[in-house]
């Protein structure tokens, strides 16, 4: 892979091989663990990605912030020895190309397909994320069926986002969906979205654009060929339990994920692709 004049590769202290993005518009870093982006700062502005103060950058293990890609289930899989979310999240990417001009940077990681514990998926297909960069950020991931029969999956851009307070953060947008949460039946989401409990909705039929209004300014985020998504945030007794996350951090942190999940999975006829996409950008 040829870099550009803005683009350079580094490491963490854990030897975790990183993408280093800093460029006239934005300053951004993208691990080829998990082809997962986890900084995006456009320039004299606040950064538009969390990770947590906890984070330890290892080997094999999803990272606790930025954009995680669950794929090609979402959640737990029907056999409980799978790994929850998928394996995309954990497996090494490749990089394949970098591309710069004027007005953005475009990074496209595919995913080795023959390293893939056939368990776990034995379709015959590709995949590929590519992150277009300048003052907002569009991730596009890419599925292709390869093979000459159909197969089904789910999946999600796992976005967390920051905020100095949750109990002053609210997300616009979702008016009308249907969610669901903690397993119960669906319902009509009427009002804008705050939180002061442990938060799980998945929702259908959302419109293509949400806002999330933080103390820092309001965040846009939108959606293609996704008519769902999943908003999160832990609170207090669930943020002790997981790994990677300081107790108090659920205050400083929601997710918005594009989605294809429920009802809005995926069904790839043969030779066909599927491309998700969101596109995140401070509107204030």
């Amino acid at each position: 892979m040829k870099l550009s004049p803005s683009v350079s590769i580094c490491h963490t202290d854990t030897g975790l091989e990183f993408i280093n993005i800093n460029s006239s518009h934005c300053d951004a870093k993208i691990f080829l663990q998990g082809g997962q982006i986890t900084e995006f700062t456009p320039k004299g502005k606040q950064p538009l990605l969390w990770v947590s103060q906890e984070e330890t950058f290892q080997e094999n293990a999803s990272i606790r912030g930025g954009i995680p890609i669950c794929w090609p289930w979402f959640g737990a899989h029907d056999n409980s020895d799978f790994p929850a979310h998928g394996f995309a999240r954990t497996s090494l990417w490749q990089a394949d190309e970098v591309h710069e001009t004027e007005y953005e940077v475009i990074v496209s990681l595919k995913l080795p397909m023959k390293l893939v514990n056939l368990d776990y998926w034995p379709h015959q297909s590709s995949l590929r994320v590519e992150f277009v960069l300048n003052e907002q950020l569009q991730v596009r991931l890419t599925t292709t069926n390869l093979s000459n029969t159909p197969f089904s999956f789910s999946q999600a851009l796992h976005t967390y986002f920051p905020t100095s307070d949750i109990n002053n953060t609210s997300v616009d947008g979702l008016q009308g969906a249907q969610y669901t949460e903690f397993g119960e039946a669906p319902v009509m989401q009427s009002d804008v979205v705050s939180f002061a409990r442990e938060t799980d909705m998945v929702y259908t039929q959302a419109a293509p654009v949400q806002t999330i209004n933080t103390p820092e300014g309001i965040i846009s985020v939108g959606r293609e060929n996704s008519s769902s998504c999943v908003l999160w945030n832990p609170w207090i007794e669930k943020s002790k339990r997981l790994s990677n996350f300081a107790n108090t951090e659920y205050n400083n942190m929601l997710c918005l994920e594009a989605a294809n999940v429920l009802n809005d999975a995926v069904t790839l006829a043969a030779k066909q692709s599927h491309t998700l996409i969101t596109i995140i950008k401070w509107l204030s």
